[in-house]
C-alpha cells in the first residue's frame, strides 16, 4: 500500500536542507516543504477532513500549491486541482461534480473573490510577511506527529478535470499508482539522478497533469529543484534560466516558439547554450523549423512526448540521442502499450502508412471518470483507453499524430472543448445557433472562433458584444476572442453542422 505523499516525507529524509521550491526571494527545502504540509495536513483533519474526502485546490504556481498538494495526500483525502482561471460558475460546477468538502484558495484577492461567489466550504491559503504559509490567516504551526495515512495503491489520489466534445467536463480519477509510478517515468526518460539533482523550470500550471507530474512530482521523487514562475512570459523565463541555472525546460510548442521570438532581446541569453540538459515539447506537434534554431541557440535537442489527462499524463516520449523525426512523440515509456484501432476497436496491421486511433494500456491508465460509469466504458475496454487521437506508427515503432477525431482545440496549450462553450453561448438570449472551432494563430497554435446565427429580432447584436460577453461567462483560455455572425450554419441532411466548411 502507497500513499502518493510517502514520496515527499521520503525526500525529507534523503535530500535535507537542499533547495526544492524557489519562487521569487523565496527558496524552501525538502525539509521545509514537508514540515509545513504535515501542518497543514493536521490542520486538514482537525478540520473534519476524512481519507478518501475530495478537496478541490485552487492556487496559481506558489510553494503553497506543494505543500497543500501533498497535505491532502498525507491526510487520506483526494486532490481536486482546479484551474486559477476558472469563473465562479465554472468553479461552483467542479465543486458540486466532485463532491468536495472543503476548497483550499490562495489568498489573491481574484481567486478568493471568485471562490466566494461559487459558494464552497473555503479555507484559505497564504504567505505572511516573514515567508511562512498560512491557514485561514494564521501561520501554520509545528505540527503535532501525524503519519500519513495508509492507501491502498488503487485508490484515487486526484482528480482531475478534462472534457470531450459532449457536454460538460469530467474528472479524472488518477490513482496513487497512476501518479507514482509515472513520476519515475518521466524520471527515466529525463534521466533524472539524485546524484546529479536538476533544475527544473516550471512553466506549466500545477493544476495540470504535466506540471504536477512530470515536474512536481518528478522533482519530489528525484531530489531536483523547481523553480516556479507564474503566467509564462518568455523574456522573464529566459532570464530565470540564466539566473538560477535552469537545466530542464518542459512546456508546449508555443511557448518554444516564444523563447526563440525573445532570444535576441535578452541580454546574455547567449549564455544559455548548451546549459539546458533537457528541452521536452508536449501537447500538439512542434515544427521541424523550431527544432531546428532551438538547436541553433540553445545546443540541446528538443524531446517530445505524448499523453493526456487520463494518461497521468505521459504515454510515448523520444529519448536522448535519436534523431529528430518530425511529427513523432516517439515510443511508449516503460510499462506502457500503445496501438492503433479502427472506429469498432478493431486492431490496425502492421503497416507503417495505416492511421488509427491510439489507444494506450499500462499503469499510467486513469481509474475511471468520477462518477461516471458509462463515460469510462466508452473510453476503456480491457485496459486498452482510447485516446481519440489518430496516428500512424512507423517500422521503427515511433507513433506519429496526424489529426485529432474529437474536437479539441489546443490554445497555448491548454485544451479547449467546443461543446463546453457553445453551451454556455446558447444560454445567451441573442444567440440561436453556434459553432465554436479552432483556427490557425500565429503564437497561440490556435484561438477560438464561434460561428453564430443571431435569434430573430437581435439583428443589431454585434461580435464585440458576444466577445465581451464570453469574457465574463469563461476562462480567459477559453472565451472565443473571434465571432462571426450567419445567417445560417452549413449542416448535412440530418441536422448536424459541417464544421469543416467553416474557418
Amino acid at each position: 500500500m502507497t500513499n502518493l505523499a510517502t514520496v515527499l516525507d521520503a525526500a525529507a529524509e534523503r535530500f535535507g536542507d537542499r533547495e526544492f521550491l524557489v519562487a521569487g526571494d523565496r527558496r524552501l527545502s525538502f525539509a521545509e516543504v514537508a514540515r509545513r504540509a504535515a501542518a497543514l495536513a493536521r490542520q486538514l483533519v482537525n478540520s473534519g477532513v476524512a481519507p478518501g474526502d475530495a478537496v478541490a485546490l485552487s492556487c496559481p504556481n506558489v510553494p503553497e500549491f506543494t505543500i497543500a498538494y501533498f497535505a491532502i495526500l498525507r491526510a487520506g483525502a483526494v486532490v481536486v486541482p482546479l484551474n486559477v482561471m476558472l469563473r465562479p460558475r465554472e468553479i461552483a460546477y467542479h465543486l458540486d461534480d466532485s463532491d468536495a468538502v472543503a476548497h483550499l484558495v490562495h489568498d489573491d484577492p481574484g481567486l478568493l473573490a471568485a471562490a466566494r461567489e461559487a459558494g464552497g466550504r473555503i479555507r484559505t491559503l497564504g504567505v505572511d510577511d516573514a515567508g511562512r504559509t498560512t491557514w485561514c490567516g494564521e501561520p501554520l504551526a509545528d505540527p503535532v506527529h501525524v503519519g500519513t495515512v495508509a492507501r491502498d495503491d488503487e485508490d484515487t489520489a486526484v482528480v482531475i478535470y478534462t472534457s470531450g466534445t459532449t457536454g460538460q467536463p469530467k474528472g479524472a480519477e488518477l490513482t496513487h499508482r497512476n501518479l507514482l509510478l509515472n513520476a519515475r517515468a518521466a524520471g527515466a526518460v529525463y534521466e533524472l539522478d539524485p546524484a546529479r539533482p536538476d533544475i527544473h523550470l516550471l512553466v506549466a500550471p500545477l493544476f495540470h497533469s504535466l506540471g504536477q507530474t512530470c515536474v512536481q512530482n518528478a522533482s519530489t521523487v528525484f531530489g531536483c529543484t523547481v523553480v516556479m514562475t507564474g503566467r509564462f512570459d518568455a523574456a522573464e523565463a529566459l532570464r530565470t534560466m540564466i539566473d538560477e541555472r535552469v537545466t530542464i525546460f518542459a512546456g508546449v510548442p508555443t511557448m518554444f516558439w516564444g523563447l526563440l521570438r525573445a532570444f535576441d532581446g535578452v541580454p546574455d541569453a547567449q549564455r544559455l547554450h548548451g546549459q539546458l540538459r533537457v528541452a521536452a515539447s508536449g501537447g500538439s506537434a512542434l515544427p521541424i523549423e523550431i527544432h531546428q534554431e532551438f538547436w541553433e541557440r540553445f545546443g540541446t535537442a528538443v524531446l517530445e512526448g505524448y499523453g493526456l489527462t487520463e494518461t497521468s499524463p505521459m504515454a510515448a516520449h523520444t529519448r536522448f540521442g535519436e534523431p529528430v523525426r518530425a511529427g513523432s512523440v516517439g515510443r511508449p515509456v516503460e510499462g506502457v502499450e500503445m496501438a492503433l484501432i479502427a472506429g469498432d476497436w478493431t486492431p490496425l496491421p502492421d503497416d507503417p502508412e495505416a492511421v488509427g486511433e491510439i489507444v494506450i494500456r499500462g499503469h499510467n491508465v486513469m481509474k475511471g471518470y468520477y462518477e461516471r460509469p458509462e463515460a469510462t466504458a466508452e473510453v476503456i475496454r480491457d485496459g486498452w483507453l482510447r485516446t481519440g487521437d489518430l496516428a500512424r506508427k512507423d517500422a521503427d515503432g515511433f507513433f506519429h499524430i496526424v489529426g485529432r477525431s474529437k474536437e479539441l482545440i489546443i490554445r497555448g496549450g491548454y485544451n479547449v472543448y467546443p461543446r463546453e462553450i457553445e453551451e454556455v453561448f446558447m444560454e445567451h438570449p441573442a444567440v440561436s445557433l453556434v459553432a465554436v472551432i479552432g483556427v490557425p494563430h500565429e503564437s497561440h497554435g490556435q484561438e477560438v472562433k464561434a460561428v453564430v446565427v443571431p435569434a430573430e429580432g437581435h439583428g443589431s447584436l454585434r461580435p464585440d458584444d458576444l466577445v465581451a460577453w464570453g469574457r465574463r461567462q469563461l476562462a480567459a483560455y477559453k472565451y472565443p476572442r473571434i465571432v462571426e455572425l450567419r445567417t445560417a450554419l452549413p449542416m448535412t441532411s440530418t441536422g448536424k453542422i459541417l464544421k469543416r466548411e467553416l474557418s
